[in-house]
């Protein structure tokens, strides 16, 4: 499955690709054509994988939240853990806990590296999702390449749990709180999958 609001991208490529595969075939004595469809193949399937959005089976559950994306966990601090995303990942990003989304902030701002401590000014997209826990942030942060993000949910939309929120183009970062009902699993370091990795567990003795 390819990721919601990824075509424009994957048509350009395939269309340029297309090009010069025909001016190749049409000018047999101007190498350059013929090199640059073997490049725009490339490119295409570069774009195919990395916009690669494959279907994940998610256990719904109030007893833990699961990561919101792809990658490493580069920082975990005051209740909120980062996590970047790297070429490799997919990029599309998943709610962590079921609930209501009460807010999406859109904030225009710089592309630093994404695992950078300044990239707090960066290009990012604000969900607030009020869960029977809660308020959760869940932030996606634009980086050095990534410059385009994607939502596809709205304000007032109700969310289950792994359900598809958004997509950050090529590389970026996204942040997640942790409410004080849960106990954080993760550590420092450490791969996680969006909708599959349990990142945060209710208490003991908190009933769900």
């Amino acid at each position: 499955m390819i990721a919601k609001g990824s075509e424009p991208w994957l048509f350009t490529a395939a269309s340029v690709t297309a090009l010069f595969a025909i001016l190749s075939r049409a000018t047999d004595s101007l190498p350059f054509f013929n090199h640059a469809a073997y490049m725009g193949m490339a490119l295409t399937f570069f774009m195919v994988i990395f916009f690669r959005d494959p279907e994940r089976k998610v256990e719904v559950s109030d007893a833990y939240m699961i990561s919101p994306a792809d990658g490493t966990i580069i920082d975990i601090r005051d209740r909120k853990i980062c996590i970047f995303m790297f070429l490799q990942n997919v990029h599309v990003n998943r709610a962590p806990i079921s609930g209501k989304i009460r807010e999406i902030t859109y904030k225009k701002g710089g592309y630093l590296p994404a695992f950078c401590k300044d990239s707090e000014r960066n290009e990012r997209n604000e969900f607030l999702i009020h869960s029977k826990y809660g308020d959760v942030q869940v932030t996606q942060i634009a980086g050095t390449i990534a410059r385009r993000i994607v939502t596809y949910s709205s304000v007032n939309d109700t969310v289950e749990q792994g359900q598809r929120i958004g997509m950050i183009r090529f590389g970026s970062r996204v942040d997640v709180t942790i409410p004080h009902d849960f106990d954080i699993t993760v550590c420092k370091g450490e791969r996680v999958l969006a909708g599959k990795t349990v990142i945060a567990t209710i208490k003991n003795d908190r009933n769900f």
